[in-house]
C-alpha cells in the first residue's frame, strides 16, 4: 500500500511493524529514516544477534533473501531482515526472481520484517512486481525536494526539534547545502548538539556553528547585485575567488540563475501584490521586498 513517510513513521512509533516494506526512490534520507528506525527499534538489543540480519544487495540474490525471510526467529517475537542498496540485487532484474519476490509478498511470514531499501532508483510501475509491492507491501517512493521547499523543510526539521529559526537562517542554510536532506539534518543535528535550552537559531549562530561565512555566501552577493552595491559585490566575488575550493562555481552559478529566474517572473507577474508575487515565486512572503528591489534596478 502507497502511505506516506510521516504515516509510517507514526506507525513504527506505535509499534505497528508490517511483514514487507519496499522503500524506493531518488531521496535516500527518507528510505535511510525507515530503515534506521526498524534496525534500531523493533528488536531489543539481545533480540538482535539472532533475529536480525543486515546484508547489501550486491551481496545477495533473491533466493537468499527469501530463505532468511522464511526462517523462524530465535526466541523472539519477530525477526528483521534489511537489504540495503537494493537496486544492486544481483537478479532483481530477471523474471524468475522477480516471480519469487512477488509470490512472497503475496504471503508474506508474519513473524518476518522485510526491508528493501532500493535507492536512487524505481522500479518500473508497469511491472507486475511493483504492481504487486504497492498493493501488497508498504511502498514508499520517495522524491527529491525542489530548491524552494527545502526552507519549509529546513524549518519543520527545527520545530519537530523543538527549537525555532530566523527566516534569513533559514535561506543561508538551503542555499549551503541545497536539496541534500541527509547532509542538511547531519548539520543540523551537529550545530543542536551545542545547546541545552531551546533558543531561537539565527545566522550569526549558523555562521558560527556550520561554518557559513554571514557576510561572504550567494545570499549576500544576490542581495549585492540586486541593491547594484558594487562595492560589496566584489569583495564577495574577491572572496570567493581567493577560496574556490570552499566556493565552487558551478553550484553558485545554478544559484544565481534560480535567483535571476524569479525576478524575470516578478516583471511578468500581473499579480503585483506582496502575496501574489509570493505565491508566484514559491517563497516566504518575507523576501518578497528583496525581490522587488532587484526588479526595480
Amino acid at each position: 500500500m502507497a502511505v506516506t513517510t510521516d504515516s509510517v513513521i507514526k506507525d513504527l512509533k506505535a509499534n505497528k511493524y508490517a511483514p514487507v516494506y519496499f522503500l524506493q526512490g531518488e531521496e535516500p534520507y527518507y528510505i535511510n529514516l525507515i530503515a534506521e528506525y526498524i534496525e534500531n527499534h523493533a528488536l531489543t538489543e539481545t533480540e538482535r544477534g539472532f533475529n536480525q540480519t543486515v546484508v547489501y544487495g550486491k551481496d545477495v540474490n533473491i533466493v537468499t533473501i527469501l530463505n532468511t525471510a522464511r526462517r523462524f526467529p530465535v526466541m523472539a517475537q519477530r525477526q528483521v531482515v534489511i537489504i540495503k542498496e537494493a537496486q544492486e540485487i544481483q537478479d532483481l532484474g530477471q523474471e524468475k526472481a522477480r516471480n519469487m519476490l512477488l509470490n512472497y509478498c503475496l504471503k508474506p511470514v508474519p513473524s518476518t520484517i522485510l526491508v528493501f531499501c532500493h535507492k536512487y532508483k524505481k522500479l518500473d510501475g508497469r511491472s507486475k512486481l511493483a504492481q504487486t509491492l504497492a498493493k501488497e507491501s508498504v511502498f514508499i517512493e520517495t522524491k527529491k525536494l525542489y530548491d524552494n521547499q527545502v526552507p519549509q523543510w529546513v524549518n519543520a526539521y527545527f520545530q519537530d526539534k523543538g527549537f525555532k529559526i530566523t527566516d534569513k537562517a533559514v535561506i543561508l542554510l538551503s542555499e549551503y547545502i541545497g536539496n541534500d536532506l541527509g547532509r542538511m539534518a547531519n548539520e543540523i543535528d551537529k550545530l543542536l548538539i551545542n545547546f541545552t535550552e531551546k533558543v531561537s537559531i539565527n545566522e550569526d549562530i549558523i555562521s558560527k556553528y556550520v561554518g557559513i561565512s554571514k557576510e561572504y555566501n550567494t545570499f549576500e552577493l544576490q542581495d549585492a547585485l540586486a541593491k547594484k552595491d558594487i562595492l560589496k559585490a566584489n569583495k564577495i566575488v574577491n572572496y570567493f575567488t581567493s577560496n574556490p575550493k570552499n566556493n565552487p562555481i558551478i553550484p553558485m552559478i545554478a544559484l544565481l540563475y534560480s535567483y535571476f529566474t524569479k525576478v524575470m517572473m516578478v516583471h511578468l507577474s500581473e499579480d503585483k501584490s506582496k502575496q501574489g508575487i509570493a505565491k508566484t515565486l514559491g517563497v516566504n512572503p518575507f523576501f518578497v521586498d528583496d525581490y522587488l528591489t532587484a526588479s526595480k534596478n
